[in-house]
């Protein structure tokens, strides 16, 4: 063999050998895919995803599946190229970069608590709004859940201090204080008023610059609602606020009497508020996909959501709007009886 023959077969070797070790190099990406769906109003082993205590209930029928999104990557456990790579090419998977899911300022066990809480005040708000369809009365309170590490919260505030004003103006809710927090300038500060035990104190707080330039304490909040029934919620470790909207209709569909669905497969997905605000969530594209696998015909899609749903939307899934709580129900009507408008998505 020549030399240059033999320099041309060493250097094609070099090359394959680095591509090789390239395609198992980690990187900056998370892979997002379509997570597994549960019916709010059927049960996770053996055992009711949805269970009311101390009110009638009813029987159901169909499905209301609430969707996820699963993902693959993190910090703690970076993907490598070739996994990227084989993302890209299908079609029903993202790779997005990794600080869109994990922010760099923040630790992986920070996230994971934060999904826990949002959690956790998502079947609350959910079973609230729901209450509010029904104009069921119930008392609620904000507290803090936990202060972030370094903050200007930390120290000051504590968790389970109970947050009852905000510069001397009620708390009505979580949203009502974060919306007081971020109507300051950043440097200023927050006068909050709470409860801790027994004790009424005034706590203030200054502001400083969040990831988005707009102004924050360090403080994750949670509702403490006290209802008049026992509402249980068990999804396992499902975490974040995007299932909001379907727990709300499992609980309104166990509590009135008839079938909310029809006996139909639907699916949805979108956070709510208490007043019954259906809010954005992301991952859309691959919830859809898990909405058609778990055999839904119909989704439920926040109005936010509708002009990337619309494009990307599986062939046989059907887009229903979903504004508010009371407009998901409204639809959920015309569908089973055949009569009143059914909002439909629209491209942007």
């Amino acid at each position: 063999m020549s030399r240059r023959a033999l320099t041309l077969l060493l250097a094609g070797f070099l090359v394959l050998a680095f591509g090789v070790v390239g395609a198992f190099r980690p990187v900056p990406y998370v892979v997002l895919s379509p997570g597994p769906t549960e019916n709010t109003i059927g049960e996770v082993d053996k055992k009711p995803v949805i269970s009311i205590k101390g009110r009638q209930t009813y029987p159901t029928k169909g499905a209301l599946h609430l969707v996820t999104v699963a993902y693959q990557g993190g910090p703690a456990a970076q993907i490598d190229l070739l996994t990227a790579l084989r993302g890209w090419l299908d079609p029903t998977v993202a790779v997005v970069p990794q600080e869109t899911i994990f922010a760099p300022d923040r630790d992986p066990k920070q996230v994971e608590e934060e999904n826990a809480v949002e959690m956790t005040n998502s079947q609350d708000s959910a079973t609230a709004a729901a209450l509010n369809e029904l104009k069921i009365p119930y008392a609620m309170a904000v507290s803090v859940a936990y202060t972030e590490k370094g903050k200007p919260a930390d120290g000051k505030l504590k968790k389970d201090d109970e947050i009852i004003a905000v510069d001397g103006k009620a708390a009505k809710d979580v949203t009502a204080v974060s919306d007081a927090v971020k109507a300051h300038k950043t440097g200023d500060n927050v006068v909050f008023t709470i409860t801790r035990g027994k004790e009424k104190l005034d706590v203030t707080v200054p502001t400083v610059a969040g990831p988005k330039g707009q102004p924050l304490v360090g403080v994750t909040m949670q509702a403490k609602y006290k209802f008049p029934f026992e509402v249980d919620i068990n999804v396992g470790d499902v975490g974040g606020p995007s299932a909001g909207l379907m727990f709300s209709l499992g609980i309104l569909d166990k509590l009135t009497p008839g079938e909310l669905t029809g006996g139909k497969q639907i699916a949805g997905t979108g956070t709510i508020e208490p007043g019954g605000t259906v809010g954005p969530i992301g991952g859309i594209a691959q919830k859809m996909v898990g909405a058609q696998d778990s055999g839904a015909t119909i989704f439920l899609t926040p109005a936010d959501n509708c002009a990337e749903a619309v494009k990307a939307v599986p062939d046989g899934l059907r887009l229903v709007r979903a504004d508010t709580l009371h407009s998901a129900v409204q639809a959920l009507d015309a569908l089973r009886t055949g009569k009143g408008d059914v909002p439909a998505c629209e491209a942007g």
